[in-house]
């Protein structure tokens, strides 16, 4: 992770629309799903977790894409690249995509999951793989091991 843990930048690609974090990750992952698949045009959507008090948007207004259920997916109104999740009763976090993330190549998944839509020639370096989304009992040991490797 970036040294200065207490602020991290990201933008979209077009650089309209920025924000920060205030905190490292709570934990990074790689979704194989299908529609991270579509929604990012690659193999799998890379993020990172963040409590949302700790996540600010800095310049522009974010619009919702992707599905427009309970589930919120945040993209640049101006060159639609996607840029974070609100996740459906999870209001106290954020899933950043990684990428976007200055210093982005630092934040290599610790978990992936929905290997069962993976694309067979995908790979990624993650610690953890679950067919499905990880269960939320096995959150705790999954958020403190991410924790201590960092």
């Amino acid at each position: 992770m970036t040294s200065d843990s207490s602020k991290i930048r990201g933008e979209c690609r077009c650089g309209k629309t920025q924000f920060e974090v205030t905190s490292k990750p709570m934990i990074t992952m790689a979704c194989h799903c299908t529609g991270c698949q579509r929604m990012t045009s690659s193999a799998f959507s890379l993020s990172s977790l963040f409590p949302s008090a700790n996540f600010a948007v800095t310049s522009g207004d974010p619009i919702i894409g992707g599905l427009h259920g309970g589930t919120r997916h945040y993209f640049c109104d101006h060159c639609m690249s996607w840029l974070f999740t609100r996740p459906e009763g999870m209001d106290d976090f954020v899933n950043v995509r990684a990428t976007l993330l200055e210093d982005a190549r630092d934040f290599k998944p610790f978990i992936e999951s929905y290997l069962d839509e993976k694309l067979p020639w995908a790979m990624t370096c993650a610690a953890h793989s679950f067919n499905k989304f990880p269960p939320q009992e096995m959150f705790p040991q999954l958020l403190k091991e991410f924790a201590e490797q960092q």
